[in-house]
């Protein structure tokens, strides 16, 4: 765990979220600010700090996939995104890699539009 990262505090469980999914190897949970009317977060319990990090762990990068694969399940999306941001300039604010699952609404905003 990293003291001052809010994703391995939302694991430790000092941070509240609204979990959506959980295992002994990922976490996911819906995204206080949501860009989609389906908008989860799925992050493995052990602090990574990006996807090029999570590459290079075949296990934790299989796990996150896996989440990835089971929330769809559990919420029943037949469609959605799957977005990775990889530094600050792309957007990632929280140095913890964590996939994007966005649905709903036609996916337009997928495609710029609103």
């Amino acid at each position: 765990m990293v003291a001052d990262c809010l994703f391995c505090r939302i694991v430790a469980e000092e941070i509240p979220a609204d979990v959506v999914y959980t295992d002994d190897r990922v976490i996911a949970f819906r995204d206080i600010m949501p860009k989609a009317p389906t908008h989860v977060l799925v992050i493995p319990r052990e602090h990574i700090a990006d996807i090029t990090e999570l590459g290079a762990n075949r296990e934790a990068a299989a796990d996150v996939l896996n989440g990835v694969r089971a929330v769809s399940r559990q919420l029943e999306l037949p469609y959605f995104t799957t977005i990775f941001n990889t530094g600050p300039e792309s957007g990632q604010t929280v140095l913890h890699v964590h996939a994007h699952i966005l649905s709903g609404s036609g996916q337009m905003w997928a495609h710029g539009q609103k």
